[in-house]
């Protein structure tokens, strides 16, 4: 049966068959963001990375997913959307494979970048492909929950996923997941999904996708050299050439009559504040992972899959929350339920500051709960008001901007919130004596190197090494949680100043996170 083509025709079996064929990209791009988070010690481990090095391996996908989503969008309007889909499954899962065996750091980093290109390719697609499957309107808003829901769910089930898989198999299973999620979709989208595309959409702007590359690496890269390096003509410069950039793009994109990204719509007070909320409530998602699931492995000494296991809670209480706040909002205003729900996250950040080293596991699982809860509801109703205040015509471009805020926030929670980490870890670490100048340099990389480090010395030196380890990253950790306290307690007074105060908002509404481009 296929779709016909008016507005008022209702899908049938075929197109729900379809929907579910299109979440396996969606879960495969949302697990990518954080299953990364288990890994990492194994990672460091075998690749023996240095401090940046194992900053990129998290950051570099979301940064080249954040720079591209938007291009891709374009791209996959004019040449097909069915077409673009289908091309970056077959990539992305070849890369997988060889991100899976990659021999050194810097081979994982160049793949996870490819991973972030052919991801690019898969976000935009099967949101602009829901459109053309679901031309009801009430069940196309049904498919975009669903669409959002399985996004949420990805992200919130990657660490447990990274967990289950590193508890049985190596390290680099956790790339190998990529496979059977997306060969039954290269078998089945060509017989379920008919072809699109938009005749009137704009032309890849090659120049505009450049400065906002040249924005966003230059920008993650001197935040990360600060954090090992301080602050130097290096970071200087890349600082200097991410602001010149960013200029050139934002005037690049006010001057063209069909402009890649509207930035007209972070004009409006309600767009620029939802967008805002999106990207730091991923901010402390992906920072809270990034500290959490070192401590639990590499001080607290629990297995990949007891580790997994403490995350369970908190993974609920984001999907519960997420739904939940949907019938919240009938009863009260949207903008203090997003209030609350920042308020949460920063009393979550709060308590890993005040317990510092002291922190029980009980209360790691309990502190993420509520992270979760926090960001679950906070991430569900702040994409919702991106497309409730945006004018319906420009739907496809708030949906690109909710996208790109969700993939930087990805990126700024490893490179601020890790990249604080790492610096406090490299300064408070004291190295014993009896060790030599090159293990010394390797343990104040990271955590895992010094552990590794240790481990290799053994006696009484290595425990003792170990051991100043484990303190100097508790003590990073107290700084990283009080600095990702501040960033959401910023982010839960701009939204009370701006949207509660200033009502800038409708008080409910219904929760599609995006709509179709």
């Amino acid at each position: 049966m296929s779709t016909i083509q008016t507005e008022s025709a209702r899908a049938g079996v075929r197109e729900w068959i379809a929907l579910a064929v299109l979440m396996l990209p969606v879960l495969l791009v949302a697990i990518d963001n954080t299953v990364l988070a288990f890994a990492l010690p194994e990672i460091a481990g075998a690749l023996e990375p240095t401090g940046a090095q194992q900053l990129w391996m998290v950051d570099v996908y979301p940064l080249v997913l954040a720079g591209l989503l938007v291009p891709m969008g374009v791209l996959g309007d004019r040449f097909g959307r069915r077409r673009l889909l289908l091309v970056g499954a077959v990539g992305f899962g070849i890369v997988s494979v060889l991100c899976a065996f990659a021999p050194t750091a810097e081979a994982l980093i160049a793949g996870r970048a490819l991973q972030g290109l052919f991801g690019a390719t898969l976000m935009p697609s099967t949101m602009s492909l829901l459109r053309s499957l679901f031309r009801d309107r009430v069940q196309r808003r049904l498919a975009i929950a669903i669409w959002a829901t399985g996004f949420s769910v990805g992200s919130a089930v990657g660490p447990a996923v990274g967990g289950l898989l590193l508890a049985h198999l190596w390290w680099g299973s956790i790339f190998l997941l990529a496979v059977p999620l997306l060969v039954p979709m290269l078998v089945l989208v060509p017989l379920l999904v008919r072809e699109s595309r938009d005749e009137a959409a704009p032309r890849v702007d090659v120049l505009g996708i450049v400065l906002a590359m040249l924005t966003l690496a230059p920008l993650a890269a001197a935040i990360k050299h600060v954090a090992t390096d301080g602050v130097d003509v290096v970071a200087v410069g890349l600082g200097a050439l991410a602001a010149v950039s960013g200029a050139l793009f934002v005037r690049r994109m006010d001057r063209a009559e069909q402009p890649m990204l509207d930035l007209g719509l972070l004009r409006d007070r309600a767009f620029s504040t939802a967008v805002l909320v999106n990207l730091l409530s991923v901010v402390a998602l992906v920072g809270f992972l990034f500290f959490l699931t070192q401590h639990l492995q590499l001080v607290v000494g629990l297995s990949t899959l007891d580790a997994a296991l403490v995350l369970l809670p908190g993974t609920a209480a984001m999907v519960l929350a997420g739904l939940g706040s949907v019938r919240l909002v009938r009863r009260i205003r949207q903008e203090l339920v997003i209030v609350g729900a920042l308020v949460a996250s920063t009393i979550a950040y709060v308590t890993v500051a005040v317990l510092g080293a002291d922190i029980t596991v009980a209360a790691i699982a309990a502190a993420f709960a509520l992270l979760g809860a926090g960001i679950g509801a906070a991430e569900t109703l702040s994409n919702d008001l991106v497309l409730a205040s945006a004018p319906v015509d420009k739907a496809g471009a708030a949906a690109g901007v909710s996208e790109t805020a969700y993939e930087l926030g990805a990126v700024l929670g490893t490179a601020v919130l890790g990249g604080i980490l790492t610096a406090a870890y490299q300064a408070a670490l004291v190295v014993p004596q009896g060790v030599s100048a090159a293990d010394a340099a390797r343990a104040g990389e990271t955590l895992s190197g010094g552990i590794h480090v240790a481990d290799a010395i053994g006696g009484s030196t290595g425990a003792a090494l170990a051991e100043a380890a484990r303190h100097a990253f508790d003590a990073g950790v107290v700084w990283t949680a009080g600095v990702g306290a501040l960033l959401i307690a910023s982010a839960a007074v701009l939204t009370w100043v701006r949207l509660v105060r200033g009502r800038g908002i409708a008080p409910t509404g219904t929760i599609p996170r995006q709509d179709a481009r």
